[in-house]
Protein backbone atom coordinates (compact mmCIF):
# COMPACT_ATOMS: atom_id res chain seq x y z
CA UNK A 1 0.00 0.00 0.00
CA UNK A 2 1.14 3.34 -0.97
CA UNK A 3 0.11 6.74 0.61
CA UNK A 4 -0.10 9.93 -1.09
CA UNK A 5 -0.96 13.29 0.15
CA UNK A 6 -2.61 15.55 -2.21
CA UNK A 7 -3.68 19.67 -2.12
CA UNK A 8 -6.59 19.96 -4.18
CA UNK A 9 -5.51 21.31 -7.06
CA UNK A 10 -3.66 18.04 -7.40
CA UNK A 11 -7.00 15.86 -6.24
CA UNK A 12 -8.84 18.18 -9.17
CA UNK A 13 -6.21 16.99 -11.67
CA UNK A 14 -6.12 13.44 -10.91
CA UNK A 15 -10.03 13.72 -11.07
CA UNK A 16 -9.61 15.44 -14.59
CA UNK A 17 -7.25 12.71 -15.66
CA UNK A 18 -9.16 9.63 -14.13
CA UNK A 19 -12.43 11.07 -15.98
CA UNK A 20 -10.60 10.93 -19.43
CA UNK A 21 -9.60 7.67 -19.07
CA UNK A 22 -12.44 6.21 -18.02
CA UNK A 23 -14.81 7.89 -21.16
CA UNK A 24 -11.71 6.72 -23.37
CA UNK A 25 -12.48 2.72 -21.81
CA UNK A 26 -16.43 3.52 -22.07
CA UNK A 27 -16.10 4.21 -25.51
CA UNK A 28 -13.71 1.21 -26.88
CA UNK A 29 -16.10 -0.98 -24.70
CA UNK A 30 -18.66 -0.39 -27.69
CA UNK A 31 -16.38 -0.91 -30.27
CA UNK A 32 -16.97 -4.47 -31.42
CA UNK A 33 -13.69 -4.72 -33.42
CA UNK A 34 -12.15 -5.25 -30.14
CA UNK A 35 -10.99 -8.90 -29.35
CA UNK A 36 -12.50 -10.40 -25.88
CA UNK A 37 -9.07 -10.60 -24.38
CA UNK A 38 -8.25 -6.93 -24.92
CA UNK A 39 -11.58 -5.98 -23.75
CA UNK A 40 -10.81 -8.55 -20.35
CA UNK A 41 -7.39 -6.68 -19.61
CA UNK A 42 -9.70 -3.15 -20.69
CA UNK A 43 -11.99 -4.21 -17.86
CA UNK A 44 -9.23 -5.18 -15.43
CA UNK A 45 -8.10 -1.60 -15.89
CA UNK A 46 -11.58 0.41 -15.70
CA UNK A 47 -12.21 -1.40 -12.14
CA UNK A 48 -8.46 -0.04 -11.19
CA UNK A 49 -9.30 3.30 -12.27
CA UNK A 50 -12.63 3.62 -11.08
CA UNK A 51 -11.55 2.58 -7.69
CA UNK A 52 -9.58 5.40 -7.16
CA UNK A 53 -11.53 8.25 -9.45
CA UNK A 54 -14.00 6.65 -6.72
CA UNK A 55 -12.27 7.80 -4.02
CA UNK A 56 -11.70 11.46 -5.07
CA UNK A 57 -14.79 12.43 -6.43
CA UNK A 58 -18.19 12.99 -5.34
CA UNK A 59 -20.62 9.85 -5.87
CA UNK A 60 -22.75 11.99 -8.46
CA UNK A 61 -19.80 11.94 -10.34
CA UNK A 62 -18.69 8.59 -9.76
CA UNK A 63 -22.52 7.23 -11.16
CA UNK A 64 -21.61 9.22 -14.62
CA UNK A 65 -19.37 6.31 -15.07
CA UNK A 66 -20.98 3.56 -13.11
CA UNK A 67 -21.32 0.66 -15.78
CA UNK A 68 -24.66 -1.23 -15.88
CA UNK A 69 -25.04 -4.59 -14.81
CA UNK A 70 -26.24 -6.07 -18.42
CA UNK A 71 -22.35 -5.69 -18.66
CA UNK A 72 -21.15 -7.58 -16.10
CA UNK A 73 -23.58 -10.19 -16.67
CA UNK A 74 -22.04 -9.99 -20.21
CA UNK A 75 -18.34 -10.14 -18.60
CA UNK A 76 -19.39 -13.32 -16.60
CA UNK A 77 -20.20 -14.96 -19.40
CA UNK A 78 -16.96 -15.10 -21.73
Amino acid sequence: MLGMLFNNKEVKEMEYLLKRELEELLHDFEDNRIDRVVKHAMEERYQILYKMFARVAPPTECMKYMRSKAVFRERESL
